[in-house]
């Protein structure tokens, strides 16, 4: 009897789930946030060999011997960790870096379950030797995109050198708010913190000057930079090249708030380097999304890291625990990135 009545239960909170996101997906239940996702996505590589860049690592010949079932089994795990952390619907956009072109992305919006919510894309081929690309997918019911644009970042001391670009994209959020979203992968380190500076720099730069020329003819644009900038929120490439600071008031005009700021003081972070926590993915917010007043908004301590037990395991070299990632070196590892996800959310003002 008892197990009749449990079981009874559960059919109708069944029911009750699946009606609400019925209602939902068909825009006759309003939201109550936007969930705005970022994800280093550890290499994200087809398998076939591309002769215009150097992925020749990322096939079945190469060192890290790259399959077709391996590429798979990440895209899946990548699906994984968009659906949790949606939670209980999938984010209304996701920023990705380290995916090699739109084909993998497609394999991630049409081959899993998130192609019942038909995400598109905004995507371009970028100039990195290596060809991996930063990208954004949206839910097309829920953000209508108006412009997209591609930055080319360049090296004040070496204009021919290759990074990837910014990606700019313009849109309605749900018929409420524009939102303008820049999404970047900054020059990493390689080759000395000191030595790769100079690149990192020239790109906060180029944000800014982008940033400040949307705000000349809309001062309280609601502006979204979201990425892996390869450097802490206290670095020189964030607070001299970008400009951006804690979310603090007061807020001004013309200022940018780093959301994941706080995180350095937690000692937390997304990326684990020699047994440390950092900080280096981050949501950085324009003054306008921290205004209530507005068709959406945010909080100053609205950035958020993911960070589920199935994401980590425990670190054996150093104390603690330490993402799960697909590699380890060039021995497949068979986890998700090296990378831990971060989110914020957009509240609507209705």
């Amino acid at each position: 009897m008892y197990l009749l009545k449990d079981t009874y239960r559960s059919v109708i909170h069944l029911v009750i789930l699946v009606a609400v996101l019925t209602l939902l997906s068909s825009g006759l239940l309003a939201q109550d946030r936007y969930r705005l996702m970022f994800y280093n996505v550890e290499n994200l590589f087809d398998p076939f060999n591309d002769s215009l860049t150097n992925d020749d690592e990322f096939t079945p010949q190469g060192s890290r011997y790259w399959t077709w079932r391996k590429m798979t089994d990440k895209v899946n795990n990548i699906y994984k960790v968009i659906t949790a952390v949606g939670e209980w619907e999938p984010p209304t956009m996701v920023g990705f870096c380290e995916i090699e072109n739109r084909f993998v992305i497609e394999r991630i919006t049409k081959h899993t379950p998130l192609s019942k919510f038909n995400y598109q894309i905004v995507h371009k081929e970028s100039p990195d030797f290596r060809g991996i690309d930063v990208a954004l997918i949206y839910r097309p019911d829920q953000f209508t995109v108006e412009e997209e644009r591609f930055f080319r970042v360049s090296y004040p001391d070496n204009p021919d050198r290759a990074t990837r670009d910014v990606l700019y994209a313009r849109g309605i959020i749900d018929g409420l708010d524009t939102l303008h979203v820049f999404v970047n992968h900054w020059p990493s380190k390689y080759g000395g913190a000191l030595a790769s500076e100079p690149g990192r720099i020239a790109a906060g730069k180029l944000v800014r000057q982008k940033v400040d020329s949307i705000k000349i003819f809309h001062p309280d644009a609601r502006i979204i930079v979201m990425g892996d900038f390869n450097d802490t929120p206290d670095s020189r490439p964030l607070v001299e090249g970008l400009v951006a600071s804690l979310p603090e008031k007061p807020f001004t005009a013309d200022g940018l708030y780093n959301l994941h700021y706080p995180y350095v003081a937690k000692g937390e972070g997304t990326l684990k380097f020699q047994g440390a926590w950092e900080i280096i993915d981050m949501m950085i917010v324009s003054k306008g999304l921290l205004n209530a007043k507005h068709g959406v908004y945010t909080t100053p301590d609205g950035g958020k890291i993911y960070e589920a037990d199935f994401l980590l395991e425990k670190d054996e070299r150093f104390v603690g625990v330490v993402p799960f990632r697909t590699y380890i070196g060039f021995k497949y590892h068979g986890g998700y990135s090296d990378h831990l996800p971060i989110y914020m959310d957009l509240l609507p003002n209705r």
